[in-house]
C-alpha cells in the first residue's frame, strides 16, 4: 500500500508527535525504560500519555533522551547531564532568535 505524500497524514513529519511507546524508544536509544523514567522524573522529558496511562515519546524527545545518555555514559551525572542539555536547548534558541532579529542581509563578525 503506497501512501500519497498529498494525503499523507500531518503528524508524519511532526517531530513532536509522540509515536514511540518506551520499550520503542529504550530500543531505539539502546537504554532501559528506566533510563527514560529518570528522565522523566528529572522533568528534562516529559512524554505524553496514550488513552491507556503509557509513555508515547516524540523524535525531539528521543534526541534529548540520547544526549543525555551520552553525557551519562561518558561519567556525567544524570543531574548535570539534565542542566547542560537545558542550557544547550536555551543558548541554540538564544542564537536562533538573534540571528532572525539580525536579518538576512546583515553579516556576522
Amino acid at each position: 500500500m503506497t501512501t500519497d505524500p498529498e494525503t499523507a497524514p500531518a503528524n508524519f513529519d511532526d517531530e513532536d508527535y509522540p509515536a514511540y511507546t518506551m520499550g520503542r524508544a529504550a530500543e531505539m536509544l539502546g537504554t532501559t525504560p528506566g533510563f527514560l523514567r529518570s528522565l522523566d522524573e528529572a522533568k528534562l522529558i516529559t512524554p505524553q500519555r496514550s488513552e491507556g496511562g503509557h509513555r508515547r515519546y516524540s523524535r525531539y524527545q528521543l534526541r534529548i533522551a540520547a544526549r543525555a545518555r551520552e553525557l551519562v555514559d561518558n561519567g556525567t551525572a544524570l543531574e548535570a547531564a539534565c542542566r547542560i542539555i537545558i542550557l544547550e536547548d536555551q543558548l541554540a534558541e538564544a542564537l536562533r532568535i538573534n540571528s532572525e532579529l539580525r536579518g538576512p542581509d546583515e553579516q556576522q563578525p
